[in-house]
């Protein structure tokens, strides 16, 4: 099978360049977008320490952000792959909500550790199948599609728990949630995390599975015509999600000790944002891991200082939206300056 060729590939601005447009000396995993996320993200911890010096700077807190941020960050990594792909997927909270349900039901919690974390990643896989396959082989509309797996799963996430909150009796799992389980001070949830943004990256960044997703973001007709079977990797990329929004949900029971049909609530929309905002562009062709995950860690840390602060949410929001607005005008500066 063929690659596609290299003027349909806009690798991530966590790799190679993107432009043969003259730019600033920079390092090669490092571009302006990623610098202006790195100053949104630098100047949050400029306030928190001034405000709430020895609250937002405690050990204790930091650990409480990046723990925050890992459950969503992986799902993030997840859409990031889809939106790449020119899709979208709007499922993913209510995905994580059905399968933190199936696997906190006292039958698959007969089954301990190995059975749980099993559950929880083959419901996220069956239902990205499901996904991939509406919209790959359907076909419909990703908006559409997804819609319909978000309504079905929230509703049977909620049949499954009867609206109550399933505790999770399982000493492995809870353990895991405890402060002895720490590795040198990080939490096990931002281990994970960790080793889920690097896989990412790497599978975006080198190798053929990701050089094929942008490719059919960026023109899947000419995709097509060079030699990729496009269908397949749609389907590849939704199965991707459902896998990440699996361990997600394994890593919010470890998190809560419980699952409930809430879980995942806005997930989906913080997934997005975090991707728009670091980089990715919701036609398709171009993302970043990187900006991803400095997406992610933006909302946490905004979340986190109004909390301490104690304002309420509704500036909080405001600043989320002010921020996303930023980021796609900085877009579509950054694109006007590549072409």
């Amino acid at each position: 099978m063929l690659n596609s060729p290299p003027s349909l590939s806009k690798t991530d601005p966590a790799g190679p360049p993107t432009s043969s447009a003259a730019r600033p000396a920079l390092p090669g995993w490092v571009d302006l977008r990623t610098l202006a996320l790195l100053g949104v993200l630098a100047i949050l911890v400029l306030v928190g320490a001034l405000t709430k010096p020895d609250q937002f700077l405690s050990t204790g807190n930091l650990q409480l952000i990046l723990t925050q941020a890992s459950v969503i960050g992986v799902v993030t990594v997840g859409i990031t792959f889809v939106i790449i792909g020119g899709g979208i997927d709007l499922s993913v909270g209510a995905m994580v909500a059905l399968a933190s349900v199936w696997a906190t039901t006292l039958a698959t919690q007969d089954f301990g550790f190995g059975g749980m974390l099993m559950c929880a990643v083959l419901v996220g896989l069956g239902a990205g199948l499901i996904n991939g396959v509406l919209i790959a082989y359907g076909p419909m509309v990703p908006f559409i599609a997804t819609l319909a797996m978000m309504a079905s799963a929230r509703g049977l996430s909620l049949q499954l728990s009867e609206g109550k909150t399933q505790m999770v009796t399982v000493d492995s799992v809870l353990s895991l949630g405890e402060r002895d389980a720490y590795v040198l001070g990080i939490p096990p949830l931002v281990l994970v995390f960790a080793v889920v943004t690097v896989l990412g990256w790497l599978l975006l960044n080198r190798t053929t599975f990701g050089r094929r997703t942008v490719a059919i973001g960026g023109n899947a007709e000419a995709a097509r015509l060079a030699g990729i079977a496009v269908k397949r990797q749609r389907l590849m990329l939704y199965l991707l999600s459902g896998l990440c929004c699996g361990i997600a949900a394994f890593m919010l029971i470890i998190l809560t000790g419980s699952g409930q049909n809430t879980n995942g609530n806005l997930y989906e929309l913080d997934a997005i944002a975090a991707a728009i905002i670091g980089g990715t562009l919701l036609s398709g062709g171009r993302g970043t891991i990187v900006g991803s995950v400095l997406g992610v860690l933006i909302f946490t840390t905004i979340t986190n200082l109004f909390a301490l602060n104690n304002l309420q949410s509704a500036p909080q929001q405001i600043a989320k939206g002010a921020i996303i607005v930023a980021a796609v005008l900085l877009q579509r500066r950054l694109n006007r300056t590549d072409n």
